[in-house]
């Protein structure tokens, strides 16, 4: 017998019983779905069998859950879709990118995306989900992985696993459907009841619940501007032949990445004085408002934004919004108690609303200093007065929500949103999340200027993506101009910063799935130097050398 400790209880189980049965048995005490289990600090599948350990259930609101979740309805969906279209007609089916709470799916070859077939295949999904079919997985090794694949017309995967040190290789299934995928899946499809599809565009989406409310599916809302945004880069990288890691590892293995950094950056640059130019077009506009969520580059964006103004005869000064903080004994808290910085409340709304209608009118305007050690505002004779050329560049977490500069008039703002869109995938299935790619800049970041442990952005990390939720992507469609400034190269440059990070968080803490997960991630990716980056380079803001105050 196996003894087994759930929470302060004790409980034995022959040897050989499935996780699934517990989690069966259990199950009535919890709200939402137990998806995976976590054994003595482990996450394991549900048909992994039951050993003497300390265990916690992980359901369908725990993020391993969630991430498991939308893994698995990929592929019960791949599945369906190959049934109903035919895969002879299929030549390639494509998560290109997420948008809102759903993947964004393009399909290449003789298939027409519409309702009809749309209809069809949810459908047949949903007739899985009633079978409860198992999700088998088997060990294969890494050669015999490439010939799987390339039987099954899934070059990508082939072209990733070239690249793989590891042995061997985990295939998922369901009922003979085989596939790859970058973490771990649920049991079976009957917990896969949760999901939607709605033609888009030029594809379709799957829709999936969101985390803090797994068994519901939000409505959709068109997120135009961001959809073209994204587009746009996943085109870029089709024309340049870099879809996937596989592709950027080739590229990389060939020698060729000094010459890719070098187009990279001119495109951004193209990019970035496009904005100057709408900007500068805008007569009225004297206020530059630029937002985005964390470790995005929105200080080395609004510098180099700022340079293309002056190249074209504008005078732009940067006003940070942290500088009108409230007194910190006057900030807002949390439910837990603790100072809630990002919340609008913690800025003097009403302050900055004065000083910019004031500067508006031609005034003379003495801007604040806020003192982050004692926590208060101070002025030190930085006064400001806008002159016809002058024109100020605010950064911000809450620039494109009007309540912040309410009383200023609609046509004298520009609103620009910039985040780290990753257009990069790791094969045609498996996608790199955005908050991925910004939360190992942030990890590079804080270790090199705060000092801060790869734990310790890890801990916090789900109070800063709350704060994005709740306070930053809810107005981005507002947004007059988007900025992409994920670069396709920069996740080789930061494995060999982020690695050594992560592999210094303790086994036994909370915070070492995580680190699992992206060590087994920046593994996909072979690393490159980072000598041939740009001093002015957003990537710089991260890893250090930048020739900008940032």
């Amino acid at each position: 017998m196996a003894q087994v400790m759930i929470g302060s209880e004790v409980r034995s189980y022959p040897e050989g019983t499935a996780w699934l049965k517990v989690a069966e048995e259990y199950q009535p005490q919890y709200e939402n779905d137990i998806l995976l289990v976590r054994v003595n600090g482990k996450l394991q599948e549900l048909h992994k069998h039951v050993k003497d350990c300390e265990l916690r259930f992980i359901t369908a609101r725990d993020k391993p859950g969630h991430s498991a979740y939308q893994r698995s309805l990929s592929l019960m969906m791949l599945k369906a879709f190959y049934s109903v279209a035919g895969a002879d007609n299929v030549e390639q089916v494509l998560f290109d990118f997420s948008l809102g709470r759903g993947f964004f799916v393009e399909v290449r070859g003789n298939v027409t995306v519409d309702q009809g077939l749309l209809g069809q295949v949810k459908a047949k999904m949903l007739e899985y989900v009633k079978r409860k079919i198992p999700i088998m997985k088997r060990s294969i090794s890494t050669d015999d992985a490439v010939d799987l694949f390339q039987k099954h017309k899934m070059y990508d995967k082939a072209r990733l696993f070239h690249y793989r040190r590891v042995s061997r290789v985990n295939v998922y299934s369901i009922d003979g459907f085989e596939d790859y995928y970058y973490g771990y899946m649920v049991q079976n499809t009957k917990y896969l009841r949760y999901f939607d599809l709605l033609p888009f565009q030029y594809g379709f989406l799957l829709v999936f619940p969101d985390i803090d409310s797994p068994r519901k599916i939000q409505e959709f809302v068109p997120q135009e501007k961001l959809f073209a945004t994204m587009a746009e880069s996943t085109e870029w990288g089709r024309r340049m032949g870099l879809e996937t890691v596989g592709a950027l590892n080739d590229r990389i293995s060939q020698g060729d990445m000094a010459h890719m950094i070098l187009i990279q950056e001119a495109l951004q640059e193209k990019k970035i004085a496009e904005i100057a130019a709408m900007i500068a077009a805008r007569k009225d506009a004297k206020f530059v408002m630029i937002a985005g969520p964390s470790s995005s580059g929105k200080t080395t964006f609004s510098h180099r934004l700022s340079v293309q103004l002056e190249a074209i005869g504008l005078k732009p000064h940067p006003i940070a919004v942290d500088n009108y903080f409230v007194n910190r004994v006057d900030s807002p808290r949390d439910e837990q108690g603790n100072y809630n910085y990002e919340a609008l409340e913690s800025l003097d709304v009403a302050c900055f609303n004065r000083d910019m209608t004031a500067l508006l009118a031609g005034e003379r305007v003495e801007l604040p200093y806020y003192n982050f050690k004692k926590g208060v505002r101070e002025y030190k004779g930085n006064f400001l007065k806008l002159g016809t050329e002058d024109i100020l560049v605010i950064e911000g977490i809450h620039c494109l929500n009007d309540r912040l500069s309410h009383s200023l008039p609609k046509e004298s703002k520009f609103k620009i949103y910039i985040s780290a869109l990753t257009q990069l995938n790791i094969d045609e299935h498996n996608r790199i999340p955005t908050t991925d790619g910004r939360l190992i800049r942030r990890m590079v970041r804080d270790a090199r200027t705060r000092g801060s442990s790869a734990q310790e952005t890890i801990k916090m990390w789900p109070s800063v993506r709350k704060g994005e939720e709740e306070n930053i992507f809810p107005f981005q469609e507002e947004a007059d101009a988007m900025f992409n400034s994920a670069l396709i190269y920069e996740l080789a440059v930061l494995k060999q910063y982020a690695e050594p990070l992560l592999f210094s968080i303790p086994k036994e803490s909370d915070e070492y799935i995580e680190a699992k997960r992206l060590l087994k991630f920046l593994d996909y990716f072979i690393g490159v130097s980072s000598e041939d980056i740009p001093k002015n380079s957003i990537l710089r803001e991260f890893i250090g050398g930048s020739c900008l105050d940032v």
